[in-house]
């Protein structure tokens, strides 16, 4: 009898342990799919698709993310929502774009400080954290480092004469663009083109990269060379339970991945707008300043429009914002 019991256990042990194998055998990595804004074959992407894969190839045996496109899978300004909902589980935003959920986050443009500054314990990446919790995300990071610019299809000498122009804009730019007198109008990105070549808009906002591409500078040869907003606004992005169901060591490896990511990714696009500056100079693009004080009043007029809109909507938070973003 005590043989039987004895050979039971030696079974029973043997089975539980081939089964614990075979299950860790066939266990598969957990698939999120993921989308964008911007196309993935846009040249401001390129680096989202380094740190897919290198998410995809450090945490093989726990995460796979499946980036299956852009605007044309979920609109931009609907992908927060479908990312709230579990419908995709990673998306590359601008925070513009879900602004209303969460009004603070348009402090990202108006942040001073380095990713790195940004990091510190305390700072504001963790403040920016604990607010997107709030709304079902977890932000992990930042993709793209690229400042905007104002063009426009004139030759202008003075603040006085951006009145009255029409522009096309997105959701980041409209304050600004008021502030200045400007006439923002919102067109869709597929549209941009023919809008400015039909005169619909006599201008436009936009980062560096990209607009040559697509042909906006034919019709726009003058570019305000005024730099602003030089943190970008768009980030990498999960659904909170979905981050909250990895195992801690997966989350340390995707922050430790995004965290060594940033730099390199902001080194990268540094030397990709040299090469486009060179481009623009090419093709005949005008750089166009003001004296002085006008060029520190608009510079000015952009990060005021912004402060203004969030002392309106979340005036609590504006003191700690402030401080948190090197203001």
């Amino acid at each position: 009898m005590k043989k039987f019991i004895f050979y039971s256990l030696i079974i029973t042990f043997m089975t539980i342990f081939f089964l614990g194998i075979n299950s860790t055998v066939i266990a598969k990595p957990k698939t999120m799919k993921a989308v964008s804004f911007l196309p993935k074959d846009h040249p401001l992407c390129k680096m989202i698709h380094v740190w897919v894969d290198r998410v995809n190839n450090q945490c093989k045996d726990a995460v796979k993310i499946d980036w299956v496109g852009g605007g044309e899978v979920i609109p931009g300004f609907d992908q927060a929502e479908a990312l709230r909902n579990n419908t995709v589980q990673v998306i590359f935003n601008p925070t513009a774009y879900y602004a209303p959920l969460a009004p603070e986050v348009n402090a990202f443009t108006l942040s001073k400080l380095s990713m790195a500054e940004e990091r510190k314990p305390g700072g504001f990446y963790d403040f920016m954290v604990e607010r997107h919790k709030k709304i079902g995300i977890m932000y992990i990071g930042t993709w793209l480092y690229d400042p905007f610019y104002l063009r426009v299809n004139k030759p202008v000498k003075t603040l006085e004469d951006l009145k009255g122009i029409k522009m096309r804009t997105s959701a980041l730019y409209d304050r600004f663009m008021k502030k200045l007198g400007m006439i923002p109008v919102t067109v869709k990105f597929g549209e941009t083109f023919t809008a400015l070549e039909r005169g619909l808009v006599q201008g436009f906002g936009f980062a560096t990269l990209g607009p040559r591409d697509w042909g906006w500078l034919k019709n726009c040869k003058y570019i305000i060379d005024i730099p602003f907003y030089t943190r970008q606004n768009v980030l990498i992005l999960m659904n909170l339970d979905v981050w909250n169901g990895l195992d801690k060591k997966v989350q340390d490896k995707i922050m430790g991945i995004t965290i060594k990511f940033e730099p390199e990714m902001e080194a990268f696009f540094k030397k990709q707008i040299k090469e486009e500056w060179k481009k623009y100079d090419e093709i005949g693009i005008k750089r166009i300043t003001f004296t002085d004080a006008e060029n520190k009043k608009y510079y000015d007029a952009a990060y005021e429009a912004e402060w203004e809109d969030l002392s309106k909507k979340v005036p609590d938070l504006v003191p700690t914002l402030k401080k948190l973003t090197g203001n």
